[in-house]
């Protein structure tokens, strides 16, 4: 890993700063101060604690001891001292170096030198950061405690409010960027602990990797990393697995031989923040600045990738009497014509349209038009919903939900303004569908009771907002506003993350996020308004801390197969911890985040995001949802917690899957962006 270079020199008796901030080493303990006061500290037990029993699933038998020895060499501080076991002495060693943007980095050494291997052995790394009520992000895991996921069901996530005893500890592996935040408001600052990723030796299990997370007390949080230990919602020793339920993974401890040494890298930030819930933005960046996401020439390029996902997207083309357009499922088990969410039977009308020269496929035009044309004939109630499916065999149309409807909106928006300026197409059925839909909907969200239950109706903003341009309608745009409204003052303050965005989930995700970032975005370029860029930022942030930032080793299986690289990825939510590929979809408004904002990061990382995710493609242009990245699965085998990581599951290849790339390129060809 590459890491910032530029450096303050750190005086043993000398205390320097950054900001407001301070790091000291006072009886040779290292301390982390805020406007004077010292907000992070060691333990009260002592710098060093290792576990050397394993009782009730679980850590025990905790020995402590301080540091006996400081030194100076160059930048480094070094502190040093030992654990006196009966087995004999455990050498110990923290390396400390500051950077200059507020970063203290520490190698935490250990070393065994007894004369025989020391069994049910557990390392550690605490550090307590004062303050009660502290809130934390712990990236695609734990939103601020999931307070949105905990009201509906909050057995199968993990739950978190700051009580004492509570704890929240998760594999290296499963952290897309690995850190763990906590927020406090009442002090206006917010501390983060960064690791560096790594399996470890000496471990009963295989794949063991080191862990972290969060433990608090009464006044003061934990920040700790283990050898292996995790757990949350009160439970020890237990991976979130599965959908609806934890699995046991205990005796995660050590065997340490003679000899044997252990290193464990990891950072400590502290930093102002200006207002609550924005405590998570500053390490997001940080880990971006860290891991360097950004080498996108080893992908497939962007030619190939539209050109396998419309080969693929042509095998699901129906038409039978009536009804054409593209299937949601393989055509030999299923003919269903869906609209938004897993179906995106709308997406293709805009994006062939915009793809078509590339495509050099002559039969595009008629495919567009006579899909969306058909589409169009699906009934709107007087509150603008639609059943979004059609079953083309006993031609009876079904479902209908906030997330599809919005996004059908979204895709019939961008085919007519799309259309509008080729004139190659006739719109009147799409733009009289959309008046229609864009009427009702408004005429909803206007009303005074109007209370959405998740962030899933955010999903109308960006539609709505191209609908009042398209149509000269300055009701369409009130609505967005309301609605924009509304999920600025949910969700910026992180009280109740943004949620709800997904069909098969019920909990904090990266879909709720998206509908937000995608809303306010839509009304910053419609309306040039900061304010909606400000709150645009903070939900694509959001989005982005469900974003792999680094290349996760990977056990024997079908991902390691293909040499799979995990950066770019997404994972899916607090429930669903596998990636997929949905951050495709919004890769090109991170880009365009990039040039509003002039951060070249978000530029060089939404291409990675673009062109990562089409690995596994097969040779007809197919790739299944779910890649086990970590100890997590929903399909296949999943009765052995330790043959999850690794797997890939290929039997749900709905639409969406194919679409998001067609509508993802559609977007960067728009923007004459070269990826």
């Amino acid at each position: 890993m590459k890491h910032l270079t530029a450096l303050i020199a750190l005086i043993v008796t000398t205390s320097f700063f950054i900001r407001s901030q301070t790091v000291s080493f006072d009886n040779h303990l290292p301390r982390i101060s805020f406007d004077g006061k010292v907000v992070i500290m060691a333990p009260d037990e002592g710098l060093w604690s290792v576990a050397t029993g394993w009782d009730n699933e679980w850590m025990s038998d905790w020995v402590h001891t301080n540091p006996t020895e400081i030194q100076q060499s160059g930048d480094w501080t070094i502190l040093s001292g030992k654990i006196v076991l009966p087995e004999g002495e455990m050498l110990l060693r923290d390396s400390y170096r500051k950077f200059d943007n507020g970063l203290l980095k520490c190698v935490r050494r250990f070393e065994w030198k007894g004369a025989d291997t020391l069994h049910h052995a557990t390392l550690s790394v605490r550090f307590q950061m004062k303050g009660n009520g502290l809130k934390p992000l712990i990236p695609s895991i734990l939103y601020y405690g999931n307070k949105m996921g905990a009201k509906v069901n909050p057995d199968i996530i993990p739950v978190y409010t700051g009580q004492p005893g509570e704890f929240a500890i998760f594999e290296d592996h499963r952290y897309p960027m690995p850190f763990a935040m906590l927020e406090n408001n009442a002090e206006k600052h917010a501390a983060a602990i960064h690791t560096t990723p790594s399996p470890v030796r000496g471990a009963l299990l295989n794949d063991q990797w080191w862990s972290m997370g969060i433990e608090a007390y009464d006044g003061y949080t934990e920040f700790v990393l283990y050898s292996g230990p995790i757990g949350y919602n009160g439970q020890r020793s237990v991976a979130k697995a599965l959908q609806r339920t934890p699995m046991k993974y205990s005796d995660t401890y050590l065997s340490l031989e003679p000899g044997r040494i252990i290193e464990k890298e990891f950072f400590i930030q502290l930093y102002p923040i200006e207002r609550e819930g924005s405590g998570f933005q500053q390490p997001l960046y940080t880990s971006l600045d860290l891991h360097k996401p950004y080498n996108v020439d080893r992908f497939d390029d962007f030619q190939t990738i539209i050109e396998g996902k419309y080969r693929f997207a042509k095998t699901r083309w129906i038409e039978e009497e009536a009804a054409c357009g593209f299937g949601m499922y393989d055509l030999s088990l299923q003919k269903d014509l869906v609209m938004g969410w897993c179906g995106q039977a709308d997406s293709p009308g805009y994006a062939l349209q915009v793809l078509a020269q590339r495509l050099n496929d002559t039969s595009i035009r008629d495919r567009v038009q006579r899909s969306l044309d058909f589409l169009t004939t699906y009934p709107v109630d007087g509150k603008g919903m639609f059943p979004v499916g059609y079953h083309v065999t006993d031609k009876k149309f079904h479902g209908g939900d906030h997330v599809s409807c919005g996004q059908a909106m979204y895709n019939f928006s961008k085919a007519i303004e799309t259309a509008r300026k080729n004139k190659n197409y006739r719109t009147e059925k799409w733009e009289k569908f959309l008046r229609k839909v864009c009427d009702g909907q408004s005429k909803r969200i206007l009303r005074d009771d109007w209370n959405p239950h998740s962030t899933a109706e955010g999903f109308y903003i960006a539609p709505l907002a191209i609908a009042s341009q398209l149509f000269n309608n300055a009701t369409y745009k009130k609505a967005a506003v309301k609605a924009a409204e509304l999920y600025a003052n949910r969700h910026l303050t992180m009280d109740g993350c943004y949620w709800g965005g997904t069909l098969d989930a019920t909990c904090e995700d990266k879909e709720g996020s998206w509908a937000a970032f995608q809303g306010f975005l839509e009304l910053y370029e419609r309306t040039k308004e900061k304010q909606y860029l400000d709150w645009a930022k903070h939900a694509m942030d959001v989005c982005l801390s469900y974003v792999v930032v680094w290349d996760i080793p990977l056990p024997a299986g079908r991902m390691a197969d293909y040499n799979f690289k995990t950066t770019g990825w997404t994972v899916v939510s607090p429930q669903n911890q596998h990636i997929d590929v949905y951050g495709v979809l919004f890769a090109p408004e991170v880009y365009k985040m990039g040039v509003y904002l002039k951060d070249e990061r978000l530029k060089k990382l939404a291409p990675v995001m673009f062109r990562s995710c089409y690995q596994l493609t097969n040779p007809y242009g197919s790739q299944g949802e779910q890649l086990q990245q970590t100890n997590f699965a929903q399909h296949g085998d999943m009765s052995n917690v330790h043959k999850l990581r690794g797997g890939y599951s290929e039997s749900w290849t709905v639409f969406w899957i194919t679409a998001h790339f067609l509508n993802a390129a559609a977007r960067f060809e728009e923007m004459d962006v070269a990826i």
